[in-house]
């Protein structure tokens, strides 16, 4: 796979990430209309806990949005070429790194359907079922939480 590097996303990452966001191949025919005209804009990058992850060459591999207040994985990717590299555990376990730095006891997931099975063989649990919103939600889709583990207080830094 080679060295993978996980940062946080700049502004100047926006373009890059809409593009990856757009070029999905899991959201082609029946889910496209989730992601027409979506924009990862700077102001959401500034916002949240975006995290980009990049080879050494600078290419993007893969990214998630942890909102903090509710606590949700509002958005992760992984670029197709990247698929089956690890790229998703890797960005899933900086999640929930992260996720247990700012305090958090848990995390939300509404799913993009096909995706469950990733969630849960990552520990994510099933808790419900989010209704359609149409137009552009025309299906259920999976809620699922990510417990996130304690930490102990004493061995966390001043």
């Amino acid at each position: 796979m080679g060295s993978t590097i996980i940062r946080r996303a700049v502004g100047q990452d926006a373009e890059r990430l809409t593009a990856l966001v757009q070029g999905a191949d899991a959201y082609r025919g029946t889910y496209a209309s989730i992601i027409s005209d979506y924009r990862v804009t700077a102001d959401y990058i500034a916002r949240h806990q975006v995290f980009v992850a990049v080879d050494t060459d600078g290419r993007v591999l893969g990214f998630y949005a942890l909102v903090l207040d509710p606590a949700e994985l509002d958005l992760i990717f992984v670029a197709d070429a990247a698929q089956g590299r690890g790229i998703g555990r890797l960005l899933v376990a900086h999640m929930t790194e992260q996720a247990g730095r700012a305090g958090l006891s848990d995390v939300r997931v509404v799913s993009h359907p096909p995706a469950e099975k990733f969630y849960r063989r990552l520990g994510a649990e099933r808790v419900g079922t989010v209704a359609p919103s149409p137009p552009k939600v025309a299906w259920e889709r999976p809620e699922l939480r990510f417990v996130i583990g304690r930490r102990d207080a004493a061995a966390a830094p001043v």
